[in-house]
């Protein structure tokens, strides 16, 4: 006989009956109704349906036992997890349910604003506030979908309002510590020849680092016309799981002009690559696409090694920003080196690195018309 799901035999009595599962209470217990005494396992089955069908009419309507932790996992993560690319997902999923279990007892129609305050304040002492604008912001998604499904009334989220924006200081790197890095590097060395092709086209190019991951020397390298393309970026997870996706926005298709010392570099590196592990990746010293452990490794060293502060990988595509505001570069050219969607996301970055001209219009526009007198 086949087993059904939730329909079993009692094997004293030969009798058949179902438990369904109804989540969990505010204590975090499992919530389960039972019913016996049914003569065949068919009679228990259509039972089980008729509750369970009843029963979800009801929850929905009521929520009466429904926990976080029970809509989270049957409902949001399920949802969210389809909304969003994969390496997306991967990367949120366990922060999600490390802050999330605070409600996770609780709920869902007893989750107010006086706790909301309190999980803030508790992120708060630990994590910066563009964190926990990130964490509020999806906490605030699940709770617009539990008002889709008619669970919750309103989103409380909502009212209580995420943490205040913080404009964040932007780190980088100067050309002249840029220089002192690129110093202390030894070219003859394969794996430090490997470390300054990685910081030497970063730094000048802005690439995100899943961009520079997904580079192919046959594809995206153009000695000829002394370009680099941007088509794909790269979800890299372990060394045997990772596969190419599609760019972060529509603009970061794009085509980079290099210049002749980067060129120099990338054919030298490519000759080296290929005497010592040959990879059809740019950016490769084993045969395998470098992953950010390595590159953070790289930045630690070289960064101690020089005498400069250390910065995050992030930090080198804001160094090749602020490398071409410093040659006088305006913003749309910034805008298309980096991918950026649209304007205001490089003057919303890179806007306070530009030099105050405010006086220098001034004195421009000084006599430049001139009052016509009788």
């Amino acid at each position: 006989m086949p087993k059904i799901s939730n329909v079993y035999q009692d094997k004293k009595s030969g009798k058949w009956y179902f438990v369904a599962n109804l989540g969990y209470d505010e204590k975090g217990n499992r919530i389960r109704h039972w019913q016996r005494g049914f003569s065949t396992q068919k009679e228990a089955k259509a039972a089980y349906d008729e509750y369970m069908n009843n029963y979800s009419k009801t929850a929905v309507k009521t929520n009466s036992t429904m926990s976080y932790r029970e809509f989270y996992e049957t409902y949001f993560e399920p949802d969210y997890k389809r909304s969003v690319g994969k390496s997306t997902f991967e990367n949120r999923k366990s922060t999600m349910r490390l802050h999330f279990t605070f409600f996770y007892k609780t709920k869902l129609r007893d989750i107010n604003a006086v706790m909301l305050k309190k999980w803030q304040n508790k992120l708060s002492e630990k994590y910066s506030n563009s964190y926990i604008r990130n964490i509020y912001g999806i906490f605030q998604m699940s709770l617009d979908l539990a008002v889709k499904l008619g669970l919750l009334q309103v989103n409380v989220a909502k009212q209580v309002g995420n943490v205040k924006k913080v404009s964040q200081k932007i780190d980088f790197w100067t050309f002249e510590e840029f220089q002192k890095v690129i110093a202390m590097i030894d070219k003859s060395d394969y794996y430090q020849h490997f470390s300054f092709i990685f910081l030497w086209l970063m730094f000048m190019t802005g690439l995100r680092i899943g961009e520079a991951q997904a580079l192919l020397w046959e594809k995206d390298i153009n000695f000829t016309e002394k370009t680099l393309s941007v088509s794909k970026s790269m979800y890299y997870k372990n060394a045997n799981e990772f596969y190419i996706k599609e760019p972060k926005t529509k603009a970061g298709n794009r085509v980079i002009a290099l210049d002749d010392t980067t060129i120099q570099y990338l054919l030298e590196w490519q000759e080296v690559q290929r005497k010592n592990v040959p990879s059809k990746y740019v950016l490769s010293y084993n045969g395998l696409p470098t992953n950010k452990s390595t590159a953070r490794h790289i930045l630690e060293r070289h960064s101690k090694l020089a005498g400069v502060h250390r910065i995050k990988i992030h930090a080198l595509r804001h160094s090749h920003a602020s490398l071409l505001i410093s040659l006088g570069e305006n913003a749309l050219v910034v805008r298309d080196r980096l991918g950026h969607e649209d304007i205001e996301t490089t003057l919303g970055t890179y806007g306070h690195l530009y030099p105050n001209t405010n006086r220098e219009v001034a004195d421009r526009l000084s006599g430049l018309l001139t009052e016509n007198t009788k």
